[in-house]
């Protein structure tokens, strides 16, 4: 299937302001691109583009002044399958990790594991490792928290979100990933597009997502497995931008200065018929 997404964001900035932008497919999905994936500029200004240190597509602007506006319209090229559901798949020992990995069962700016680590053991202890416990860390999360745009706080950190029972799309990725690490299974923040793509129209403005990837040993190998405590079934078209420890690693716009955000809109939609399936 094909799916056209992009973005129109815009700031306003009393004066020359460095910003870093996560706004291109990640390279794991460029090979998917149907047409172009340029991002404009108004006004126009130099930008410079180099791989971060997860790997993520990262462009340097300097905004003049003013108003700065970034827009992107592109096609991309999806398999319209859901995401996969390995129950097999097994939790791998801590020392047969690779080292690469190890990273993702440390706390980090969000996901404060030395708070949650009781909790996850008394919630998760007799769970059967694998998949079956990334799972039930799911269900929890999902159970736990309540979703509430109005609610949304750059700063809540997984046990905040945990006490306070309530987040947006990134907190219930903090809180699962969290989970995850505290059972020393690896666990990292995935941020993209995912529209309404096999599922009801949401009625609400469409936004970016964030949800989050557990390392695991599967029928094929290890291999990252993609999980949503938000949504808690399989979805259909979910295009990554951006990965990392968490939300820290993986804003799409940081501005070093004052930076108003006056326009916001995205679009995610299927370009031909996609099948409508019904989560297991």
């Amino acid at each position: 299937m094909q799916i056209r997404t992009g973005f129109a964001i815009a700031f306003d900035t009393p004066g020359p302001t460095p910003m870093n932008l996560l706004l291109n497919v990640h390279p794991d999905r460029q090979g998917d691109l149907l047409t172009p994936e340029t991002v404009s500029f108004d006004p126009p200004v130099p930008a410079t583009q180099h791989r971060d240190g997860f790997g993520n597509v990262c462009t340097r602007i300097v905004a003049p002044g003013g108003r700065i506006t970034m827009t992107a319209d592109f096609m991309v090229r999806d398999t319209g399958e859901p995401d996969a559901c390995v129950p097999e798949a097994r939790q791998i020992p801590v020392q047969d990790l690779p080292n690469d990995v190890l990273v993702y069962l440390l706390g980090s700016r969000y996901c404060d594991t030395d708070k949650l680590s009781q909790t996850a053991w008394s919630l998760f202890g007799t769970a059967p490792e694998g998949w079956a416990r990334v799972q039930a860390i799911v269900d929890y999360t999902h159970q736990r928290l309540r979703f509430d745009y109005q609610r949304a706080d750059a700063t809540r950190t997984a046990s905040e979100g945990h006490a306070q029972q309530v987040g947006v799309c990134r907190d219930f990725a903090h809180l699962a990933i969290t989970l995850c690490r505290c059972m020393n299974i690896p666990a990292r923040y995935a941020t993209g597009y995912l529209g309404d793509i096999g599922v009801p129209r949401d009625p609400a403005p469409m936004d970016f997502s964030a949800w989050f990837e557990v390392y695991l040993d599967g029928p094929e190998g290890p291999r990252w497995y993609t999980f949503d405590a938000r949504h808690n079934r399989p979805r259909i078209g979910r295009i990554v931008m951006a990965r990392g420890r968490d939300a820290t690693d993986c804003a799409l716009t940081t501005s070093f200065g004052t930076a108003w955000l006056v326009q916001f809109q995205v679009h995610t939609d299927a370009a031909e018929p996609a099948p409508f399936r019904q989560a297991a």
